[in-house]
């Protein structure tokens, strides 16, 4: 199937000379959707990653995250924007073109030692899945690696993150 003709073009998003890649248009075809959760988590377990934990990134990473750990059969942690979570958190600064931000995982969430995969619709620059993986890892946990819907080769995002195995379906 190709993956690529459900993706949607949107020009000029959020601002002048972005080509946002809209994931929307693949969420709404059922077969399309199957045939990337299904893609995804066959890349992955052929990766022989063994994680126990898939970490989906706020919010795309949520609907990608969730499918994938129900198909492989594994827990599901969701990282959030702060205020979002309402026990404990541990939490991450980062930096992005235009400031910082934060993320947010509970504190009961993940233990050290656990084995996580972090998910997320797309990889552009990294920044975010970088912050989620220094998350993690100041958690303790074991990043056994990314899965990723769509990867934008040209902002090279995959250069900024730690040396573990990152599987995509779709390239631009």
């Amino acid at each position: 199937m190709d993956l690529k003709s459900l993706i949607r073009d949107i020009p000029d998003f959020p601002k002048p000379g972005i080509l946002f890649r809209d994931i929307t248009t693949l969420l709404r075809d059922a077969a399309g959707l199957r045939h990337a959760i299904d893609s995804l988590a066959d890349k992955l377990d052929g990766a022989g990653l063994n994680a126990e934990y898939i970490v989906g990134i706020e919010s795309r990473g949520f609907i990608i995250g969730a499918a994938l750990a129900y198909k492989l059969g594994i827990g599901f942690i969701p990282v959030r924007k702060p205020g979002k979570l309402p026990s404990l958190v541990h939490s991450v600064e980062y930096e992005l073109e235009y400031g910082m931000d934060k993320l947010e995982v509970h504190q009961d969430a993940l233990q050290p030692g656990s084995r996580v995969l972090i998910v997320d619709d797309l990889i552009a620059t990294g920044g975010t899945a970088c912050a989620t993986a220094k998350l993690v890892q100041q958690i303790g946990c074991d990043l056994v690696g990314f899965g990723f819907i769509v990867e934008l080769q040209d902002l090279a995002g995959r250069q900024n993150l730690p040396d573990v195995p990152i599987v995509t379906l779709v390239e631009y």
